[in-house]
């Protein structure tokens, strides 16, 4: 049910992009309740649900009469970043929109069965999914498992990761390979490059089950650079079956676009504030082309907006500087456009970027990334200084009483180029989950269905604020949800509200003292494991 004060929002923000004045606000409006804020207990009182919402309304509304999705590149994106450029100008923020180019790909079509030997039919978003810049094709041929690994416990992988991985076997027909060791671009291109008409990507399989059902579930991937063949991801289950079947041929098909684009980020910056000590927080503003991408990423960044516009008047120790994203979805593309373009003396003023990629998710968990890596699972811990931030994120859910869990540092967002070798900067962020499944343990800490996704809904047209079943999402499952959890769409309010006040307080604390983080040296220390782009585990 949506509340009164909600359908109140949803008129408004109507009403304010049917008449073309999206974003265009009273300029009172943007800080006038952070007038004087300085402290977390001011800045979460005036960061409030219902005015995080009525920019998740704004992007819902946007994307619905943009054809339906805002992703960057396209009209839905240049929009929302109207949207909030204009919004943070007239706060009075230094706003800069950042151009880049970008690999644009998106699907139209696909199928994929088995036709020998016995013919079965797989279902996208079920048995597989079209990995994001596949390439066009159709082709019916056998299955060539290539330099697998299927002895637990599975670690040691890097199927498809050398060109000597591939034999005269593979040329024209469909490469297996499985997750691990290097990104699925480089494993799809190799398998290309050796002759094959076609690729699977299988999950790793690799930890328990249980505790890591992301390592074993339908794997959902980018190959971050168009390739010229159909490239699909499965789960470890079906590529170990694929694997144990003599003489498996299969029909994979799939219809595509890739194309060279233009699309932006927008950065905006206090005008006071230590120039030297910059406090660096980011979203990204753009949805997968399959829908509006609510909870991916609307949450982050309707709450890092209104973060930014209740700061407005704030007038911090220290720069603070946000970032809405474009191309996360095209592997972190503009995020790296951002750090590869700055100078060493730029990059060195920026003390810790804070990243927060999916806040809301219906099925939630508190994720904090683990920035000393106390789980021991994953890539390793982040640059020093990330277990201070982390310190803080755990300090904040335990005032709420509330529990949280590791958030590994996988390369999957845009804390990736900032953490990446030879930049080193501190990071920290929150996640509420995606396509990994929650887990019985989650359960007795959050509530919710066990056995189901986080987000339910991740990369499809369901992503939304309204009409999820009906764009996709079992009903059956939202249904579970919504007994248990207040639900707009697909936004968990409770899981967003509670993150909103977390980011709040994570900015609003290090806008005035970073002394908990440590100076960085002159050659930055950071881990060689994790690099922007696909994601690598």
């Amino acid at each position: 049910m949506v509340s009164r004060s909600v359908r109140r929002l949803l008129g408004a923000a109507t009403v304010a992009i049917l008449v073309g004045s999206i974003g265009l606000v009273d300029p009172a409006y943007a800080g006038s309740t952070g007038s004087g804020i300085s402290t977390p207990k001011q800045l979460t009182k005036a960061v409030t649900l219902p005015g995080v919402l009525r920019h998740l309304l704004a992007l819902q509304l946007i994307g619905d009469l943009n054809g339906g999705n805002r992703a960057s590149g396209t009209a839905g994106h240049r929009r929302s970043a109207d949207y909030v450029a204009t919004l943070l100008q007239h706060a009075g923020y230094q706003v800069t929109r950042q151009p880049f180019q970008f690999n644009f790909c998106d699907e139209t079509s696909s199928s994929f069965a088995q036709t020998a030997p016995a013919p079965a039919i797989y279902v996208e978003g079920t048995d597989y999914d079209l990995m994001t810049c596949s390439g066009s094709g159709d082709v019916t041929a056998a299955v060539v498992p290539v330099d697998l690994n299927l002895v637990a416990p599975r670690v040691a992988v890097t199927s498809g990761c050398e060109a000597a991985d591939f034999t005269a076997a593979v040329v024209g027909q469909i490469a297996l390979m499985q997750r691990g060791g290097c990104p699925f671009g480089t494993k799809v291109a190799n398998a290309e490059a050796a002759g094959a008409a076609g690729a699977i990507v299988m999950n790793q399989g690799n930890g328990d089950p249980v505790t890591a059902p992301d390592r074993y579930s339908l794997l959902l991937g980018t190959l971050g650079a168009p390739v010229g063949i159909p490239a699909v991801g499965v789960s470890y289950g079906s590529g170990e079956a694929f694997a144990a079947t003599p003489g498996l041929t299969v029909h994979l098909a799939a219809s595509t676009t890739a194309e060279v684009r233009d699309t932006e980020n927008v950065i905006a910056e206090t005008k006071t504030g230590r120039a030297d000590n910059v406090v660096m927080a980011g979203s990204h503003l753009d949805s997968v082309p399959e829908g509006n991408g609510i909870n991916d990423n609307g949450s982050g960044s309707a709450a890092l907006l209104e973060i930014a516009l209740q700061m407005a008047r704030t007038k911090p120790v220290n720069k603070v500087r946000f970032a809405w994203w474009g191309a996360e979805e095209a592997s972190l593309v503009g995020s790296t456009f951002y750090v590869n373009n700055l100078t060493p003396a730029q990059r060195a003023e920026i003390r810790l970027y804070l990243n927060f990629d999916m806040v809301a998710s219906p099925n939630y968990m508190f994720g904090v990334y683990d920035g000393d890596d106390s789980a021991a699972e994953g890539s390793g811990p982040g640059p020093a200084g990330s277990a201070q931030i982390e310190d803080l994120f755990e300090a904040f859910f335990a005032s709420r009483g509330q529990s949280t869990n590791a958030a590994d540092f996988s390369g999957r967002s845009d804390y990736g180029p900032f953490i990446a070798a030879g930049v080193g900067i501190p990071a920290g962020g929150l996640f509420t989950g995606a396509e990994g499944i929650k887990t019985a343990a989650d359960v007795a800490k959050y509530g919710g269905v066990a056995g189901a996704a986080y987000d339910p809904c991740y990369h499809d047209p369901c992503d939304d604020l309204f009409r999820v079943t009906q764009k996709g999402g079992d009903a059956a499952l939202y249904g579970q949800l919504r007994s248990q959890y207040t639900l707009f769409g697909n936004i968990n309010t409770f899981a967003l509200d509670t993150n909103a006040d977390a980011i709040a307080t994570a900015v609003i604390t290090y806008a005035f003292d970073t002394s908990t983080i440590p100076p960085r040296t002159t050659t930055a220390t950071a881990r060689s494991a994790v690099t922007a782009g696909p994601p690598l585990q």
